[in-house]
């Protein structure tokens, strides 16, 4: 047993352990390929632990050694792809997971010049290049042609260099893993375009890690008195996980930073940023000379609805009229969630009462509509209150005063209104 690899498995071990703690609370899709592609990576560390076992099972620990290593290149090149939910992409990620993984097999069993290794590295190069043409139609992205010249120029050189006397195979085994990680390199290079020290540090640790394995055999082959532990080589992974955590925590900093100005549930604006926006659309509104209105939108029943059909239920109505609010302004305007089962509409300049009226008003009836929330049908209401900046207060707080008493008026005015209509209703007889 290479019992040299025991350090670098407890070290990927506590890695993992770091990785998954803050994988676990970040949103970011990849954070379960990264996990995944980081559990290949310590089969990887555990399998060369037993790489001096003799005979099959040696020739089998191989096996798995580098095709783990090539798996785990595969999800985070997948991972790195904005277009990954289209079934080609997953074609992509298996058929090429599967070819890395039969060249590796026939690199490690077959003899020099069998016609299964040429069968086999000219598969590297034909499987992405079939795959992007019979999916042309729906996906034709760069990232696509950049995996596809990848792979052909490496089933050039495993043609050429493969069957090299010597060290044939493991300059064709070299070729395979710079090829996976430079593509992950690459693909995080036009997919992470941010300036952070993340994306940065990610990226350089898969340039590296690319890289070694054009530095290694280099070295092993033209400076023979130059020896650098195993340790050095594994700088890179660790470079990369480091990236990696790096990438998940600006993430969370980011959703964090969303959060306190935005309402998670329907993902508008919060009362805070409502009162910066708020202020801002007035500022430019005394600037030009111009109005600028809001619109307070109170639901009608909404605790009905929550009492009835829970809380779920609730929710999913709260973020429909964040939509249909939404859907009705201008991108210009700001729609907010400023309470429990309350809206707030800035309509910017220009705008008129006219405007707002006109808005209010179709409001009303979008909200009068039955929704159909999954199996069930609601029907709600709503009362609104308009205040138009300058002619009915001339500072933030008045206005928002002003908009208020006039929604809890309309709110009064219509059930005074349902009563007398309950009342004048003839009684049922008996």
């Amino acid at each position: 047993m290479n019992w040299s690899g025991i350090p670098n498995l407890v070290a990927g071990t506590f890695l993992i352990c770091a990785f998954v703690s803050i994988a676990r609370n970040s949103r970011m899709p990849v954070s379960g390929l990264w996990y995944t592609g980081w559990l290949m990576i310590l089969l990887h560390s555990a399998s060369r632990i037993f790489t001096a076992a003799p005979g099959i099972w040696g020739k089998l620990v191989n096996i798995v050694l580098w095709s783990s290593l090539a798996w785990a290149g595969m999800l985070f090149m997948y991972s790195s792809i904005p277009y990954r939910q289209d079934r080609s992409s997953r074609w992509m990620l298996g058929s090429l997971s599967l070819a890395n993984t039969l060249y590796i097999i026939a690199l490690t069993i077959a003899p020099s010049g069998h016609w299964t290794l040429k069968l086999a590295a000219a598969a590297l190069g034909i499987i992405p290049f079939a795959v992007t043409l019979a999916s042309i139609r729906r996906v034709n992205h760069p990232l696509r042609w950049i995996l596809v010249f990848l792979y052909a120029s490496l089933s050039v050189v495993l043609l050429n260099f493969q069957d090299r006397p010597g060290n044939g195979h493991e300059i064709a085994l070299n070729a395979v893993m710079f090829t996976v990680y430079m593509g992950c390199c690459v693909l995080m290079l036009v997919t992470y375009r941010r300036p952070s020290s993340g994306a940065f540090i990610t990226i350089a640790g898969f340039f590296s890690w690319a890289s070694t394995y054009v530095a290694m055999p280099v070295m092993h082959a033209y400076m023979l008195n130059a020896r650098l532990d195993s340790e050095v080589w594994n700088l890179p992974k660790f470079l990369v996980a480091l990236g990696m955590i790096l990438l998940l925590l600006e993430d969370q900093i980011e959703h964090n930073k969303y959060l306190a100005l935005h309402d998670e549930l329907t993902g508008l604006p919060n009362r805070r940023l409502f009162h910066d926006r708020l202020a801002n659309a007035l500022e430019r509104a005394r600037r030009s000379g111009a109005k600028a209105a809001l619109l307070l939108v109170d639901l009608d029943h909404f605790k009905n609805v929550n009492d009835s059909l829970g809380h779920h239920v609730g929710d999913l109505l709260l973020a429909r009229v964040g939509a249909i609010c939404s859907g009705r302004v201008r991108r210009s305007d700001t729609v907010a969630r400023t309470g429990g089962d309350e809206f707030s509409v800035i309509l910017e300049v220009p705008t008129s009462r006219e405007d707002a009226e006109n808005v209010g008003h179709s409001l009303i009836q979008l909200l009068r509509e039955p929704l159909q929330l999954e199996s069930h049908t609601v029907r709600i209401g709503a009362s609104i209150g308009i205040a138009v900046f300058p002619e009915d207060a001339s500072d933030m707080d008045s206005l928002c005063i002003a908009a208020d008493l006039r929604m809890y008026e309309n709110k009064q005015r219509a059930a005074y209104a349902r009563i007398a209509l309950l009342a004048a209703a003839p009684e049922t007889p008996s």
